[in-house]
């Protein structure tokens, strides 16, 4: 995962969710990315 795609998918995960960015700074991409698709489906149903 490139850098500017984990920078992408934090943010999007702080907006539907919110927190704190800090909580991201030693998690793999892999924990990172399946944070993103678990809220990213939620919100999508949500809609």
């Amino acid at each position: 995962m490139s850098r500017r795609e984990r920078k992408n998918m934090i943010d999007y995960i702080l907006m539907v969710k919110g927190g704190d960015k800090r909580n991201f700074i030693y998690m793999t991409d892999q924990d990172i990315e399946h944070i993103y698709e678990t809220v990213y489906s939620r919100h999508e149903t949500i809609e």
